[in-house]
């Protein structure tokens, strides 16, 4: 039995109650859907700024009504301290993803993506804190690593930020890692690569190139590349992020606590080795794909050149092993992406 196996055993058998933020968002509502189908209480807080109902009538049609009693949504923004007070009361555990999460916004709008990444996250941190919760699990990025990381990336080699975004989640880094210096608050934080699954929205700027280019593909719409293709990524399955969430609340390992770690499956995918894979994937129900391809555009501002992450540290602290690479990944979403995006 794996230690993910063996945790999701032991919180069936002793419920307690989590609070997602973002939890209308694509992570969020996976984390939502997730836990509701281990017996667990949840309370999700979202403002709908990037997040959908839609998401949470998804959860809600997939688990059943009596999975769904169980769960508890405030409709409100992390910036106001108030509403996360309000929101975390008689939480045992937090996840907090609620994130302007892009890096050309964060680039447009640098004032904005600090008062959503950085205030709203210490107002959460904040909240935790004077609750007592067990456990502060938060979402931080690679984008941490910034350009110059040797490959594959590892947690303790910190590189310059190129962009707003990723300052911000440095800076919660930092925040978590005092607070649990000062306050003595259990912190978690996770550095996701590439996110991507069901409910992922294909016009949101969180690493939504998966679906972004399967729905133009799809409706046989202009997709573009950014770059020569070249540039490469590790894609990580939402299955994978889920399981990370779940270890690293309930984790009883002390030296596992206040660090910060990747969360990826080690592999490094050329985006023209993505599109290969999603033409493959998509050519037998859309046969116009046989003669489409990409539009090469411009290098983005702010964005890395090469992400592979080293997760060795996860594994061994967490216990944490993929179940998704990106192939098996693709297979389970595609169905989802199918159905949804056309």
């Amino acid at each position: 039995m794996t230690a993910y196996e063996l945790t999701q055993k032991q919180i069936q058998q002793e419920p307690k109650t989590w609070l997602v933020t973002g939890a209308a968002g694509f992570i969020g509502s996976n984390l939502v859907e997730s836990l509701l189908r281990l017996n667990q209480k949840v309370i999700g807080l979202d403002n709908f700024a990037l997040g959908y109902p839609r998401n949470l009538h998804q959860v809600q049609e997939l688990v059943g009504p009596k999975c769904w009693a169980a769960y508890q949504f405030i409709e409100g923004d992390i910036r106001d301290l108030d509403t996360c007070r309000r929101a975390i009361k008689g939480v045992d555990y937090v996840l907090h993803h609620a994130a302007m999460g892009s890096v050309p916004g964060s680039v447009a709008d640098p004032l904005l993506a600090n008062a959503c990444n950085v205030t709203g996250c210490l107002n959460v941190l904040i909240a935790a804190k004077d609750e007592k919760v067990r456990r502060f699990v938060y979402a931080t990025s690679s984008a941490v690593y910034g350009d110059d990381a040797p490959m594959p990336i590892v947690e303790d080699k910190i590189g310059r930020p190129l962009s707003p975004y990723a300052a911000n989640k440095l800076t919660n880094e930092l925040y978590a890692y005092t607070f649990a210096r000062c306050y003595g608050l259990q912190t978690v934080g996770l550095r996701y690569f590439n996110v991507f699954g069901p409910r992922q929205d294909p016009k949101g700027a969180y690493a939504a190139v998966i679906p972004r280019w399967i729905e133009s593909m799809i409706k046989n719409q202009p997709f573009y590349i950014y770059g020569d293709g070249e540039t490469t990524r590790d894609f990580c399955y939402v299955a994978n992020v889920v399981q990370a969430n779940i270890l690293a609340a309930t984790s009883s390992k002390t030296e596992a606590l206040n660090e910060a770690y990747n969360v990826a499956i080690s592999e490094k995918t050329s985006l023209n080795q993505l599109y290969q894979l999603l033409k493959r994937g998509l050519e037998p129900d859309y046969p116009h794909l046989q003669t489409v391809a990409p539009i090469y555009q411009d290098f983005r501002p702010g964005d890395v050149r090469h992400s592979q992450a080293s997760i060795a540290k996860i594994k061994n602290l967490l216990g944490f092993e993929p179940t998704h690479t990106l192939a098996n990944g693709l297979s389970a979403a595609l169905g989802w992406y199918k159905k949804n995006l056309v």
